[in-house]
């Protein structure tokens, strides 16, 4: 159902808002190695956010044609 896509989709755009901003402090200590860490996995949220994104967007367009 899209509603699920779109729930896991908020998700993983909350994860990624939460690692981006651990990644923005790490980087604001000094700390980069931690904070490339961070960064690497508000990308892969943000990549899963969108993969969801995608699949809710087709499931409401599959459905209205109906």
């Amino acid at each position: 159902m899209a509603h699920e896509s779109h729930r896991k989709a908020a998700e993983h755009h909350e994860h990624a808002a939460k690692a981006h901003h651990a990644a923005a402090e790490h980087h604001e200590q000094g700390n980069h190695e931690e904070g490339h860490k961070h960064s690497q996995q508000a990308h892969e949220h943000s990549a899963k956010a969108h993969e969801h994104s995608k699949d809710a967007h087709e499931k409401s367009q599959h459905a209205s044609v109906k």
